[in-house]
C-alpha cells in the first residue's frame, strides 16, 4: 500500500490526477493558472475603478481564488501536518551546487539563509526576493500567464505561445542560476 501521508505521491497517482483536472478544465472552457488569480484580486479591491485592465467580471473567475486558498491551505496542512518529519531528499550534486553558493542545506523545501524574513534588511535578501519577486510577476504577466499556466495547461492544449514561454522560463531560469546568481552572491 502507498503510504500517502509521509511520502510524495508516486506519478502514476499524481500523473492521472493532474490529467483529470485538465480534463475537466477542458470541458467545462476554464483555464489552469495562478498568475491570472492576482489579476481577480485586484478587482476585488476596486482597482477597475482607475485601472481598465482590472475592470472585468471577476466573480466569473470566483474558482480560482478558491484554487488558490486549497493551495495555500493544502501546503500549510501538509508541511505542518502530514510531513512525517522526514527531510527534503536532495542527490548529493545538488547539495554541492548549492554548498558552491554559500547555501546550506537543511533538509526543509526553501533555504533558510535566503527566504527568512531579517533576509529583506540586506542588499542581497532584498534583490532576490522583492526585486525578483517584482521581475516574475512582469514576466508572468507579460508571457500571458504563469509556468503552472504554460506549462501544464497551455501545452496540452498544444498552444505554440506557451511552448515559447516555457522555453523562456527555463531559459531564464539557467540563466539567472548560472550568470547571475553568482554575481549577486
Amino acid at each position: 500500500m502507498i503510504d500517502f501521508i509521509s511520502q510524495p505521491w508516486p506519478w502514476y497517482v499524481s500523473g492521472p490526477m493532474i490529467a483529470l483536472v485538465m480534463l475537466l478544465l477542458l470541458l467545462s472552457g476554464g483555464r489552469f493558472g495562478v498568475s491570472s488569480t492576482l489579476k481577480s484580486l485586484c478587482a476585488i479591491g476596486g482597482a477597475g475603478k482607475s485601472i481598465p485592465f482590472f475592470d472585468f467580471d471577476w466573480k466569473s473567475q470566483a474558482w480560482a481564488l478558491f484554487f488558490v486558498l486549497g493551495a495555500i491551505g493544502g501546503g500549510y496542512i501538509a508541511s505542518n501536518f502530514l510531513g512525517g518529519g522526514s527531510n527534503l531528499s536532495l542527490s548529493q550534486a545538488t547539495i554541492d551546487d548549492l554548498a558552491a553558493f554559500n547555501i546550506p542545506f537543511n533538509g526543509g523545501a526553501a533555504p533558510d539563509t535566503l527566504f527568512n524574513w531579517s533576509a529583506l534588511t540586506t542588499g542581497q535578501g532584498f534583490l532576490v526576493l522583492i526585486v525578483g519577486g517584482f521581475l516574475v510577476g512582469f514576466g508572468a504577466r507579460w508571457a500571458g500567464g504563469c509556468t503552472s499556466g504554460h506549462a501544464i495547461s497551455g501545452l496540452s492544449n498544444f498552444q505554440m505561445p506557451s511552448l515559447i514561454a516555457v522555453i523562456g522560463f527555463f531559459a531564464g531560469g539557467l540563466i539567472m542560476t548560472h550568470l547571475i546568481y553568482p554575481f549577486i552572491f
